[in-house]
C-alpha cells in the first residue's frame, strides 16, 4: 500500500486496496486507526490528511472511477501551460453519469479514446489536446490563445492531435473556439518575415505615408548594430513587425526588450505591430505610424523635403 500510495502522490482508492487484497473490513479499520484518511468518497490519503497539489488532483480523479482523467485547467496546470489558479478540481468521466464530490467539478464524455488519454507525473490526465478542448469550453480566447503558444513553447503541441479532435468533436462545447484560435495559430506560425514586410509596405502605400527603408541596420551605440524592420530614419522612427515564429519564446521576447532598449536610448521611437493587426487592422496601424512620424517630424522636417503625404478625397 505504502509503494502504491508513493506512486499516487499519497492517494489510494478502495478499489485498488482491493485489488491488492485489502477487505472492506480492513480499510475501515486502516480508517479507524488514522492510517487512512478519507478526501472523497472511496479515496483516501495515506499516513496523513494533508495533501499536496498533486495529490489533489490525484485523488479527484480516482473519485471519478478508473476512467477518469485529470482535465480543463486542472490538466492545463498539469501539463505546465497554464497556472493553477482554483483549488477546484476539474476532472472528466468516461460515463454517463458523474456523482457530485466536494471539490470535484466532473464533465461527462462517454467518447474517450486512448489518444486523449496520457499520464504526467503518475496521474491519468487528458492529453495536450484534449486539455486545450476542455480549455477552451470553460476559459476566453487570450487564455487559450497562451496555453496553445506555452504548449509550443515547451515542444508538447501536436497540431495533427489537435486537428484529429476537431474533426471528431463536431457539436462539442469549446469546439469553435479552440478552432478560432488554431486558425489564427495558423495563419501567424505560416506567415514569413517577407511576406510580412509586403504587408506592411502596402499598409503604407494605402495609408499615403512614405515609404521606410526595410531591413535597415541602425547604430545604437558603438560597436552595436540593431537591423529593424522599418526605418524612417529622418523622424527616428522604428516599426518592429512581430511573427509568432519570431517572437514567440520567452528568450525572443527578453532579446527584443533588450533591443528596443538600445534603439530608444539612441533616440528612436519604437512601434510594434504583430502580423494579426497588420493583416486585419491596417488602418488602426497606418494611423499610429502616421502619428509617431508627425511627432518625430516636429523637430523641423518640412513637408517640402520628403515628410508625410496626405491625399484629398
Amino acid at each position: 500500500m505504502q509503494t502504491l500510495a508513493s506512486l499516487q502522490h499519497g492517494a489510494v482508492s478502495r478499489r485498488q486496496l482491493a485489488e491488492v487484497g485489502f477487505s472492506r473490513h480492513d480499510v475501515d479499520a486502516m480508517v479507524r486507526a488514522r492510517w487512512l484518511h478519507r478526501v472523497h468518497p472511496g479515496v483516501f490519503a495515506v499516513g496523513r490528511r494533508a495533501l499536496g497539489r498533486h495529490g489533489r488532483w490525484m485523488a479527484a480523479v480516482l473519485s471519478g472511477g478508473p476512467e477518469a482523467v485529470l482535465s480543463h485547467r486542472s490538466a492545463a496546470s498539469l501539463h505546465g501551460i497554464r497556472r493553477a489558479s482554483s483549488r477546484l478540481v476539474e476532472i472528466t468521466v468516461a460515463t454517463d453519469r458523474a456523482r457530485h464530490v466536494a471539490g470535484v467539478t466532473a464533465y461527462r464524455c462517454a467518447r474517450l479514446s486512448s489518444a486523449d488519454r496520457t499520464v504526467v507525473d503518475g496521474i491519468p490526465c487528458a492529453s495536450v489536446a484534449l486539455t486545450l478542448l476542455g480549455l477552451a469550453a470553460v476559459a476566453g480566447p487570450r487564455q487559450v490563445e497562451r496555453a496553445l503558444d506555452e504548449s509550443e513553447v515547451l515542444r508538447l503541441l501536436d497540431m495533427a492531435a489537435v486537428d484529429d479532435l476537431l474533426r471528431r468533436s463536431a457539436g462539442r462545447r469549446g469546439v469553435a473556439s479552440l478552432r478560432a484560435v488554431v486558425t489564427e495559430h495558423a495563419i501567424g506560425s505560416t506567415l514569413t518575415r517577407s511576406e510580412l514586410e509586403e504587408r506592411a509596405l502596402a499598409l503604407c502605400r494605402r495609408a499615403a505615408l512614405p515609404l521606410p527603408a526595410v531591413n535597415e541596420p541602425v547604430l545604437c551605440r558603438p560597436g552595436v548594430w540593431h537591423t529593424v524592420d522599418f526605418l524612417w530614419p529622418a523622424e527616428r522612427v522604428v516599426l518592429e513587425t512581430d511573427g509568432h515564429r519570431f517572437h514567440r519564446t520567452a528568450r525572443g521576447i527578453e532579446r527584443d526588450r533588450r533591443r528596443e532598449a538600445d534603439l530608444v536610448i539612441a533616440g528612436h521611437r519604437v512601434l510594434r505591430a504583430t502580423w494579426l493587426q497588420v493583416e486585419r487592422e491596417p488602418a488602426r496601424v497606418g494611423e499610429m505610424i502616421r502619428a509617431a512620424l508627425l511627432a518625430g517630424g516636429r523637430g523641423g522636417r518640412d513637408a517640402a523635403h520628403g515628410g508625410i503625404r496626405t491625399t484629398s478625397a
